[in-house]
């Protein structure tokens, strides 16, 4: 495979009430929202940015809220669960801020030497804190809810569930450049370079599960790294040359995207790194007011008297000196 993906860009969900998202995803999880935009295809529904300081790839969680939205059912033919990196040691502090939240959790369980605590948002979406061995470099982003030496870190993995191996296992291996780094009954490890947290899909076979419905509190895809925007049109002739069914390229204003779904049914996208979210706002002020694509601008009052006043904390946009 001549283009190789570095890891993880983010996951996109589909949420329900947006205030209650915001409060759980900043206020518990302890968050920074990087972008308040528009789903472009639907501008009456937001598009929420969730990451760490700038949104860096690897960090972004993103969300299209739709108040009402029915709840999905989780199954095969999706992305089943997302991870978040955390502290080693920080495990037992999230155990009891969620359990004090009125979140419900799992027992601490161990695999491939990593503790993970397995958890719902509040519309269902299933989401896990892993603690790496190794431990992971990433910046956090510091708050009063979720103090830096316990914040999240960034993505650590995503789960995909599928009713078959080996088909997915070809799309991740010769269409993203990813290995299979380990093999439990029916989970498989993928990493992309030397793997760890950011880098990580796991594959779960369960063939006797439900198929998946995508709507409120599931996963609708996961994005994986591409450096540029050079590399990413190369890629997609490349998966096109391999009979693989790719949108053009998008313009996501703060990078570039292209669309295929694998053998499984599951939606996957190659992002661009760049040009990120400091484009059309300061560092500082990233998610705090609605930014919009030129293409949308001359409908802007219109698009704002559709949607509900986000009310954000403080330390989302900190006043620094």
């Amino acid at each position: 495979m001549p283009f190789q993906t570095s890891g993880l860009h983010h996951v996109t969900a589909i949420g329900g009430e947006p205030q209650r998202n915001v409060d759980f995803y900043l206020r518990t999880l302890g968050l920074r929202l990087v972008k308040t935009t528009v789903n472009f295809d639907d501008p009456g529904t937001y598009h929420l940015y969730y990451g760490d300081e700038s949104g860096k790839p690897g960090t972004l969680l993103t969300f299209f809220p739709w108040r009402g939205a029915p709840r999905g059912r989780i199954g095969t033919g999706q992305a089943t669960t997302t991870s978040f990196s955390v502290p080693a040691h920080s495990i037992g502090w999230w155990k009891q801020h969620l359990e004090a939240a009125g979140v419900t959790t799992s027992e601490v369980v161990n695999r491939d030497d990593e503790e993970a605590l397995l958890f719902r948002d509040p519309d269902g979406l299933q989401l896990a804190l892993v603690a790496h061995p190794q431990g992971d470099p990433r910046n956090p982003w510091d708050t009063p809810m979720v103090p830096a030496e316990h914040a999240i870190r960034g993505l650590h993995s995503v789960t995909m569930s599928v009713d078959r191996e080996d088909a997915t296992a070809g799309m991740l291996i010769e269409g993203l450049g990813l290995s299979l780094a380990s093999e439990d009954r029916n989970r498989f490890r993928f990493v992309a370079g030397d793997g760890g947290p950011g880098a990580t899909v796991d594959v779960l076979v369960t063939p006797d599960a439900p198929k998946g419905l995508v709507a409120a509190g599931t996963v609708h895809h996961v994005a994986w790294r591409a450096p540029d925007e050079e590399a990413q049109s190369a890629w997609r002739e490349e998966l096109i040359d391999r009979g693989v069914g790719v949108t053009s390229i998008r313009d996501r204003q703060y990078f570039r995207s292209i669309y295929f779904r694998e053998p499984g049914g599951i939606l996957l996208e190659i992002a661009t790194d760049q040009p990120g979210f400091d484009i059309d706002e300061p560092l500082l002020e990233l998610g705090k007011s609605l930014k919009l694509p030129p293409w949308l601008e001359p409908d802007r009052e219109q698009i704002e008297a559709s949607l509900t006043k986000l009310d954000l904390p403080e330390e989302n946009n900190p006043v620094r000196a």
